[in-house]
């Protein structure tokens, strides 16, 4: 049958999508900027009265806050991959799960232990072949779709045609629902003079010729704002945001250095403002794939000069990193932080680049501390830190003794805790009672 017909064939409302769902069955919810909102209001409003125990699989989700509504007890369960704002109370209330997990290896769950019985996805209208693209979010969706028993997909007019490993046809969608709204916007905010200096930090070990891990938020974007004077960078990274458009547009960056995806910038997902979205609608500029593919460490590696930049919750004084939990109240997961450190540190000139404030409270807590809070989880071990980068400069970690650790991250902590530290790092052994206060960054 023709795409066309079968299209039509397979068009029909959310409140009629949702009806394929039944009960017992683990369902994958897009995430980010791409949730289908309408089926998923569809299904929020379906649940309550004809569906018992659905499994919702979802990864760092924007408006999908009602799915852990305390009505849906015993209909709709989230389990977070990544944990999101929007769930974070209903999984430290033990109304919703997580489960950890590298980013990397997400798209592998589908096919084993986290098998999907249907997907709930957004796409751009088909195409003159009858393709449609993932826009915004392919990296943890496209291998949901394609592992999926059922299909169901708002086709959305707004949703960027992204280019990549990043499209599915029409025949292997079982349920369209047209939609036409904007995506959610999310812009870029100004660094604050803290974030400031450690951008600054950053931006002086990038050498010319690097390939750069970006993010989105204030270190990030501070970090970008210093590299208007480099030279031929490149892009690899689970995902990138506004902030990338000003240095391609300068020429900083051209991606002719990469060794792997010559002259492409490649993601699997995007975040950001209508700005990003048209940058990236039919550019072929930037690829965007799925994340078993964009963070397999071995392929990062193949970028000479990779720099990963990663952020952490607290530090100990020997280089362990927690940066998914506050203590024992799970805050975030590990998404590919281990996944780029481990693929910088293994480039060769490659550069893993761990960067956190020195205090948190308004000044009145260090991050970096002499044990970490009980029950904090080691997102990244001490074996696999380089540098560690406050506002008070970079603490180079990598080939260093505990002793060397030690005393080099007491000197980019806040000063007001410097002393307190010293006594922690005595007291553990890790150096002797007469602190010389070298610099050994």
């Amino acid at each position: 049958m023709p795409w066309k017909e079968l299209y039509q064939q397979r068009l029909t409302t959310a409140g009629e999508a949702v009806k394929a769902i039944q009960s017992h069955q683990r369902v994958f919810l897009t995430g980010n900027c791409s949730v289908p909102r309408e089926i998923l209001n569809a299904l929020v409003e379906y649940a309550p009265q004809n569906l018992e125990n659905v499994e919702i699989i979802e990864v760092l989700t924007v408006e999908a806050s009602s799915l852990v509504d305390p009505s849906l007890q015993g209909h709709l369960r989230v389990n977070s991959l990544f944990i999101s704002g929007d769930v974070r109370n209903a999984v430290n209330e033990g109304r919703a799960d997580f489960t950890p997990v590298f980013l990397s290896q997400i798209p592998l769950l589908y096919r084993g232990a986290l098998s999907v019985d249907a997907a709930l996805i957004q796409v751009s209208p088909p195409d003159n072949h009858g393709f449609c693209s993932f826009g915004v979010e392919v990296g943890v969706t496209k291998t949901a779709a394609e592992v999926a028993h059922t299909v169901i997909a708002e086709v959305n007019p707004n949703m960027p045609r992204t280019l990549g490993d990043s499209f599915i046809h029409v025949s292997d969608i079982d349920h369209f629902v047209e939609v036409d709204y904007l995506l959610p916007s999310f812009p870029m905010g100004k660094p604050s003079p803290i974030q400031d200096q450690i951008g600054q930090h950053i931006a002086n070990l990038i050498e010319d010729g690097s390939t750069l891990q970006t993010g989105i938020g204030g270190i990030p974007d501070a970090v970008l704002r210093y590299l208007g004077d480099k030279k031929d960078l490149g892009v690899h990274t689970e995902l990138f945001s506004d902030g990338v458009i000003d240095l391609v547009e300068s020429g900083v960056i051209n991606n002719r250095a990469k060794t792997i995806h010559n002259g492409k910038i490649i993601a699997g997902f995007v975040l950001g403002t209508q700005r990003l979205y048209d940058f990236v609608d039919d550019n072929p500029l930037v690829e965007l794939h799925p994340t078993e593919y964009v963070n397999n460490p071995v392929l990062i590696a193949q970028n000479p000069k990779m720099v990963a930049i990663n952020s952490a919750i607290e530090i100990d004084l020997t280089g362990q990193v927690c940066a998914d939990s506050i203590g024992p109240r799970l805050y975030s997961g590990v998404g590919g932080q281990v996944d780029f450190i481990r693929g910088a540190e293994m480039s060769k000139g490659g550069k893993p680049i761990i960067a956190l404030p020195a205090t948190a409270k308004g000044g009145g807590l260090s991050r970096i501390v002499g044990q970490l809070r009980p029950g904090a989880g080691v997102t990244t071990t001490r074996n696999d830190v380089h540098f560690v980068v406050t506002e008070y400069g970079v603490a180079a970690l990598h080939g260093r003794t505990i002793r060397e650790r030690a005393r080099a991250l007491i000197n980019i902590a806040h000063p007001d805790f410097r002393e307190e530290l010293e006594q922690h790092a005595y007291e553990l052994n890790y150096i002797p009672r007469a602190f010389s206060g070298v610099d050994v960054t």
